[in-house]
């Protein structure tokens, strides 16, 4: 197994990329810790993934709350190999729509979260540990009313080509998964909460994939899996898509 007695944090494991990555890090013999903030869903997605798997009710946001995961991980397992940093999000608004709040949002959410997240775990880290960072497409190819996430996703890229300079004396790998458009709750709940308009959404993503279809989140966590495994040992500061080819053409 690729993860066999690897202490592994994936923050936002409770649905999509975070869940999937979640189980198929403890199938491959992790020890899981995964992040949420709904208590409910959070219990039953660790029992859900299974092999041991436990669940904190974490908001990745807050300091303290940050503080008190890492201080539980250290009693617990007294180190961390890999962090899955996966927790964050955004909504679209167009250009003369966008509002502090919506910025502030978006900003805390996907920089300020994971830059503190990772800065955090620091002193747990393993030599040679793996941390992998959550991109986006969307940094790299322009999108209608989605400016603020795709920034937001573009200072995330910029952490890593930095963070492996800072990390280097502690051997550390700092990575960037990137997919494309994903079949998950949060990508559908752009489209509201009629069914029709949510598959309209995922039937025109498909249309700009070379591959014809949108991505799920099984590829997204088996790519995942590779950077946090030793099979990826000399893969730094790099970006893997997994896009079915969008973001190639």
């Amino acid at each position: 197994m690729k993860l066999a007695n690897k202490i592994a944090l994936v923050t936002g494991g409770t649905t999509g990329i975070g869940f999937a990555t979640a189980q198929r890090f403890a199938a491959e013999g992790a020890t899981v810790i995964i992040t949420g903030r709904r208590e409910a869903e959070l219990q039953a997605a660790a029992e859900a993934i299974g092999h041991g798997a436990t669940g904190l009710r974490i908001d990745s946001t807050s300091m303290a709350d940050l503080d008190r995961l890492y201080a539980t991980i250290e009693q617990r397992h007294g180190r961390l190999d890999v962090l899955f940093a996966n927790a964050g999000g955004g909504t679209m608004l167009p250009l003369g729509a966008i509002t502090e709040e919506h910025y502030h949002d978006t900003f805390d959410r996907n920089v300020k979260a994971l830059l503190f997240t990772v800065q955090k775990a620091i002193p747990l880290l393993s030599k040679g540990a793996s941390v992998i960072l959550t991109g986006s497409t969307a940094a790299t190819m322009g999108t209608p009313a989605f400016s603020v996430y795709a920034a937001s996703k573009a200072a995330v890229r910029s952490f890593a080509r930095n963070w492996i300079l800072d990390l280097k004396d502690r051997g550390v790998r700092v990575n960037t998964i990137v997919p494309g458009p994903v079949r998950t709750p949060g990508l559908v709940d752009l489209a509201g909460p009629d069914a029709a308009q949510q598959q309209g959404l995922l039937d025109y993503l498909a249309t700009q994939v070379p591959m014809g279809r949108v991505g799920e989140a099984s590829e997204i966590a088996s790519a995942v899996t590779f950077l946090a495994s030793d099979d990826a040992s000399f893969v730094n500061g790099a970006e893997l898509f997994v896009d079915g080819g969008q973001a190639q053409v």
